[in-house]
């Protein structure tokens, strides 16, 4: 009988690149978000401050909606549900670090190291849900809305982004700060720590989502022809 080749799956170049990119940025999306950015004073709004994972959550609505564009849907939403493998990885790996690995008696970093790194289990279940569904929802808009691939591709970027940043923030303030109190005994003001979010994320998303998604689909089509 003849012996059965294994057969191998061809990925297109820029797949592959932009799938490796997605899941370094998911990990490093939770690091960033730490530290809490000045975007300045802006006209109207006023002055803005953003937490800086931010920055990592807008390339992976770059990279899930050049996905879209160039393979599909149904790639893109893949491409976000195996995001969880990473985030759900290097959350395990840093509470482990954090609370179960001692720390070395000449180093004097763990309480600084657990209070940039560490989440609580609400905020890591907070992170999780938002993540998931603010990404399927900008693969399916942006997918969907204005007849699909090769149509209105700056106008769907844009629509895309801002509904996902808006569930994103919701979801996230929401399920990780409701009924929390603050040093006074008073409950956290939900409603002001969304409105300073939404307002500096969905400037960024107007400022820098359309033309990135632009310049990622002419690089990954640059890529497959190479």
């Amino acid at each position: 009988m003849p012996s059965s080749a294994p057969q191998t799956v061809s990925l297109p170049r820029a797949l592959f690149v932009f799938s490796l990119l997605y899941g370094g940025l998911v990990v490093l999306a939770g690091v960033l978000g730490a530290k809490i950015a000045s975007l300045g004073t802006w006209p109207v709004v006023g002055s803005l401050a953003v937490e800086s994972g931010i920055f990592c959550f807008l390339l992976l609505v770059v990279l899930s909606s050049t996905t879209a564009e160039l393979y599909g849907q149904r790639a893109a939403t893949t491409l976000v549900r195996l995001g969880f493998i990473p985030l759900i990885v290097s959350m395990v790996l840093l509470t482990l670090v954090i609370h179960a690995v001692p720390p070395a008696p000449f180093w004097q970093g763990q309480e600084a190291f657990a209070t940039v790194l560490g989440q609580g289990a609400r905020m890591q279940l907070a992170g999780l849900i938002s993540y998931g569904v603010s990404q399927t929802l900008n693969v399916h808009v942006f997918a969907r809305i204005g007849g699909g691939q090769g149509q209105r591709l700056m106008l769907r970027a844009w629509l895309a982004s801002l509904l996902s940043q808006v569930a994103d923030t919701v979801l996230f303030i929401t399920l990780s700060f409701w009924g929390e109190k603050g040093a006074d005994g008073h409950p956290l003001p939900i409603g002001a720590l969304m409105t300073g979010q939404l307002g500096a994320k969905l400037l960024l998303s107007t400022l820098m989502v359309p033309p990135l998604i632009w310049l990622a689909v002419r690089l990954g089509r640059r890529l497959d022809r190479a």
